[in-house]
């Protein structure tokens, strides 16, 4: 897509935002590790944004804090991660490898519980502070025909609103008798859903009267897509909700796109042969399917682009894009395989499973399995982890996903 100018300085304000967000929530996902790894006594000797070469570092106690040169993640290094790791004299009670197995699950569990609270928080702030747009009740455009292209032509049949009567600025107070939500309206139109043809009476306020105004839907195709067109466009309005109800639907949010990231996590690998077949070739990118890191930057910069959201609408879209983002990082971190922090975590669950069984035997506890020779296995993972970033690298630069707002 090619930008005007002041389009495209505020493109690269939102591609900047997102990178600003993507480091604030890696920080937060180490912060995870740190903090209870601390509270279980275990050494941390370094908290790092970044990789590559130190651009800045301060020490605190025995944690040096800093800032590297490739702003490519971060990591909390814990002392004592593998057996094979040599601890200070004295210290050898905090490696890591020697914790109870809850405290070892915690730790590790941290940094994808943190991106849990994170994207909820943001959810929050947007049902609470920034409200949501919602469909009001009022006309702001009638549409003149009934078209299957946005253009009207001499043989468009007049649409079922202007032949009504329907006018711009019009508030829509009933629908057949039931009263309309000035927050809800959406679900309001769902009345005359898949009634085409059949009679309905709007009661309409205009200026200082109340009329009554009957109004036949009328099918109308798009792109294949048939449903029920009445022919107005309502306004947009922002509705801020109660606290305490903001914080419930947060809930229910967040634990929505919970499942949603698991479910997407499973069909992942079925989804690979299609993206291959849209980078390399000329189908479009499916809306629904795999999205990289310059993909999601991307969006992020037609977001704060598009001055028709408004700054309500941009600001929302973007702290969903960013909380959806947090939520799917932390259920995508807790897959069991390494070098992820859910690959761990099996570690350590069949270290209990294994310390279990050796106790029932009566034998003595065996050693922690060594991660380190798992090497082949973790080496495998990544190359295949790498090999997913760069397709979705190349297919968000040749072939991005087309965003409709």
């Amino acid at each position: 897509m090619i930008y005007p100018t002041r389009r495209l300085k505020l493109a690269l304000v939102g591609i900047l935002l997102f990178v600003a967000a993507l480091l604030f929530s890696v920080m937060v996902h180490e912060f995870g590790h740190y903090i209870f790894a601390k509270k279980f006594g275990m050494k941390v000797t370094e908290f790092f944004l970044g990789f590559g070469k130190r651009i800045w570092s301060t020490q605190r106690g025995e944690t040096e804090f800093g800032i590297k040169a490739i702003p490519a993640g971060g990591y909390c290094r814990i002392e004592g991660m593998t057996t094979n790791d040599e601890m200070p004299a004295g210290e050898e009670g905090r490696a890591f490898v020697i914790a109870s197995t809850p405290r070892k699950l915690i730790v590790l569990g941290a940094g994808s519980f943190n991106h849990f609270v994170l994207g909820f928080v943001m959810i929050l702030i947007m049902l609470a502070g920034v409200g949501t747009q919602s469909m009001a009740n009022t006309i702001k455009e009638v549409v003149p025909c009934v078209s299957s292209t946005t253009a009207c032509a001499a043989t468009d049949p007049v649409s079922p609103a202007a032949k009504a009567g329907l006018k711009a600025g019009d508030q829509i107070v009933a629908i057949n008798g039931k009263a309309t939500t000035d927050n809800n309206f959406a679900g309001d139109l769902k009345a005359i859903h898949n009634h085409s043809g059949q009679e309905f009476t709007f009661t309409v306020k205009r200026g200082t009267e109340t009329i009554d105004l009957k109004v036949t839907p009328t099918d109308r195709t798009i792109q294949g897509y048939t449903y029920s067109f009445v022919g107005f466009v309502a306004n947009q309005a922002t509705y801020r909700i109660p606290f305490v109800t903001a914080v419930k639907n947060s809930g229910e949010v967040t634990w929505y796109m919970i499942k949603e990231s698991v479910k997407s996590l499973w069909r992942l690998p079925s989804m690979i042969p299609e993206l291959v077949k849209e980078t390399f070739g000329s189908a479009p990118r499916d809306p629904n399917g795999p999205v990289g890191i310059v993909g999601v930057a991307r969006a992020s910069g037609e977001i704060t682009s598009n001055s028709t959201l408004g700054a309500t609408g941009q600001l929302y879209l973007f702290l969903m894009m960013v909380a959806s983002l947090n939520i799917f990082v932390g259920i995508f971190n807790l897959l069991p395989l390494l070098p992820l922090d859910g690959g761990h975590m099996a570690i350590a669950i069949a270290d209990a499973v294994r310390y279990r069984f050796a106790n029932l035997r009566g034998r003595e506890k065996p050693a922690p399995i060594d991660i380190n020779k798992l090497t082949p296995i973790t080496a495998l993972v990544f190359a295949l982890l790498l090999g997913l970033t760069v397709l979705l690298l190349i297919a968000d630069i040749v072939n991005p996903v087309a965003l409709n707002f």
